[in-house]
């Protein structure tokens, strides 16, 4: 049995998410459907390869993501699929397979060309369940990836921000903000484990200094620590609060790891 996951901007609210499922299981009743999430910020590209990077090593080899936020739907971008031996990723080339892909040894992508998948008839306006749903049903009953299109040698990347390490300090930013107002960061353990009993510091009027801890409730309710997430990058977090919020986070805010 083959496995399909979704990660879409769709909501759950609408019958899109639905209407994919339904293209799916009408080519191949016997694959298994599984959402990834379906409440990643409307169009946000850099939110989705996070979201898709963070969770697609928990899925078996062999499984066909299929990622749908696509603003560009309609234009002449492209649409993509990434065969990597042990995933396949179907998606618009916008961007959001960038930063799976770069942690795959030499991925073979091919432009989605072959209308023979498709539905009959392909609206401007959802892709999502005129192509992307239909091709991710047929590679999911065993055809080639090579039978969609040709191979393309360039795709579509969004850079990873770099972090800056020195001696004393590695300095990051904010990449993720989860539901709970978590803030994820580029700063990874092994990025700061040359560092001698560090502190977190958000620079601000004043600067902002937190623990690093090992679980939430190392610190009272209320109040705000560091740590290494699920993910295995350094988060900013507050116990039974929102981080966020709290400290007005936002995308690409600065985070400074220094040893005391």
């Amino acid at each position: 049995m083959s496995i399909i996951a979704l990660l879409t901007d769709f909501g759950t609210r609408d019958w899109f998410v639905g209407s994919m499922k339904g293209v799916i299981l009408g080519i191949n009743p016997a694959v298994s459907v599984v959402d990834i999430t379906h409440a990643v910020s409307q169009g946000n590209i850099r939110a989705s390869a996070l979201a898709l990077m963070a969770s697609y090593r928990c899925f078996p080899k062999k499984t066909i993501f299929t990622v749908v936020v696509d603003p560009g739907v309609g234009s002449s971008r492209r649409a993509i699929v990434a065969d990597t031996g042990f995933y396949c990723f179907v998606a618009p080339d916008n961007g959001v397979l960038s930063f799976v892909l770069r942690e795959q040894n030499k991925p073979v992508v091919y432009a989605i060309e072959n209308d023979t998948y498709f539905r009959k008839s392909v609206s401007t306006t959802f892709h999502g369940r005129d192509i992307f749903a239909p091709v991710a049903a047929y590679l999911s009953t065993g055809i080639s990836p090579v039978t969609v299109g040709p191979e393309v040698k360039k795709w579509i990347t969004i850079s990873w921000p770099e972090l800056l390490i020195a001696e004393n300090d590695v300095t990051g930013v904010v990449i993720y903000i989860d539901h709970f107002g978590n803030a994820f960061t580029n700063i990874t353990s092994e990025s700061i484990k040359h560092l001698l009993k560090p502190t977190c510091y958000i620079p601000g009027e004043p600067t902002k200094e937190l623990p690093i801890v090992h679980f939430y409730e190392e610190v009272p309710d209320g109040e705000a620590c560091a740590l290494i997430n699920s993910a295995g990058y350094l988060e900013i977090a507050v116990n039974n609060g929102n981080a966020a919020e709290q400290y007005a986070l936002a995308i690409e805010s600065t985070v400074r790891i220094h040893c005391r």
